[in-house]
């Protein structure tokens, strides 16, 4: 029985893996679950799965939680903040950690799991844009296992050689292609992308996803974040990487080899997969995943991206080979402007407009401490909501 924190059991990856656990009683146990605010959702989870921890990120949710399950779960204990999710993270009796949680709040818990040499099924790739030499390096001295979940990772993870930290030019690895949808906005006239709304960007063609994620789909910066993930996953350089639209979300992405072979991973777009196999790894088991039926599907198609349409693309790219911490103002930077837009605050083209804008502003630092990636995420965050207040003036 291997016992399970759900870093973010409230959001999407956190409900499916918790199908998953369901899916094989036998086999695993949710031990802690965790949630920013959404009371009512996890009011259920605990009176359901019954978890040993359940933790919010305030102190008045955590309240109102222990209200609500004194009866139905009275066992549960409750608690609140970042102290208690990195508490969570590293318990002793905890196997696996599902690190799902949204943005750069889940970089402390994560961190604190692969101090503890625990199994990390990695859904939070600011993790790796935010500080990927340190987390990589707490991951190696401490024996952790770094498992990606997302579904692009995964599938490059399935397609690679085992010993590919070897380096991928010593295993014959000479480029990774990383699939996109290419999001609601893919044919839509540039144009018109000044007067798309949250709701239509929220609409994602193929994947049921939460709302600040969606729009990272639409304006492909969630790319852009795994290009700078996939380095770190994968031993890479940006240059090897290239993004390929794929409207389908069939073929989940794809490795290319130097005697001409290329390996994809293809299935139905469910996020059972990844998550079962990362919790299985090296085994396989059962997903509940509808089988992937190619004579429904017929076609398959592929595209070039469009930087004119997706700039967060190629600004993720260059924080990257920039290095130090421009990953983590670019981050910050985004979140603050996705925040913006779903509150109807700016428009979808000033995200990029307002990323682009605090990385010419800020001076990166060297991403040797967390001290200096944590003081720049936050001046980040305080250098975006000022280009934005000048945006709106």
């Amino acid at each position: 029985m291997k016992n399970i924190t759900v870093l973010g059991s409230t959001g999407s990856i956190g409900i499916n893996t918790l199908e998953v656990i369901q899916h094989h009683p036998d086999k695993f146990r949710a031990f802690a679950l965790t949630a920013n605010s959404n009371v009512a959702q996890m009011t259920e989870q605990c009176i359901k799965y019954k978890p040993e921890f359940a933790v919010m990120a305030d102190e008045q949710s955590a309240t109102s939680l222990a209200n609500a399950i004194k009866q139905d779960a009275p066992d549960v204990k409750v608690l609140s903040g970042t102290d208690a999710l990195c508490e969570v993270a590293s318990h002793i009796e905890v196997d696996q950690v599902m690190a799902a949680i949204v943005g750069a709040a889940g970089l402390l818990p994560t961190l604190a799991a692969a101090q503890k040499g625990k199994r990390i099924l990695l859904a939070n790739k600011e993790s790796l844009v935010m500080s990927g030499r340190i987390f990589m390096d707490t991951v190696s001295q401490n024996n952790a296992e770094l498992l990606p979940i997302d579904s692009e990772h995964n599938a490059i993870f399935q397609s690679m050689p085992m010993n590919f930290a070897n380096g991928l030019d010593q295993v014959g690895v000479d480029k990774i292609l990383l699939t996109a949808s290419g999001g609601p906005f893919r044919t839509t006239p540039l144009d018109e992308l000044v007067n798309m709304t949250p709701e239509q960007a929220c609409k994602h063609p193929n994947w049921v996803m939460g709302r600040k994620i969606s729009v990272d789909s639409a304006t492909m910066m969630n790319k852009g974040l795994e290009v700078i993930e996939a380095c770190w996953l994968f031993h890479s350089s940006p240059d090897i990487i290239d993004v390929v639209i794929h409207p389908q979300s069939v073929i989940h992405s794809l490795v290319s080899y130097i005697d001409g072979s290329v390996l994809a991973q293809l299935g139905n777009p469910d996020m059972r997969t990844p998550i079962a196999y990362g919790m299985s790894w090296p085994d396989r088991i059962e997903s509940g995943v509808k089988r992937l039926d190619l004579f429904d599907i017929a076609s398959l198609y592929f595209e070039a991206p469009d930087e004119a349409r997706f700039p967060c693309l190629k600004l993720a790219k260059e924080a990257m080979q920039a290095g130090g911490t421009n990953g983590a103002i670019l981050n910050a930077a985004n979140e603050v402007a996705v925040s913006k837009f779903l509150n109807q605050q700016i428009r979808f083209t000033d995200i990029a407009k307002v990323i682009e804008q605090v990385l010419e502003i800020m001076t990166a630092k060297e991403a040797d401490s967390l001290e200096n990636i944590l003081e720049d995420d936050q001046l980040a965050r305080q250098c975006a909501s000022e280009v934005i207040r000048k945006l709106a003036a």
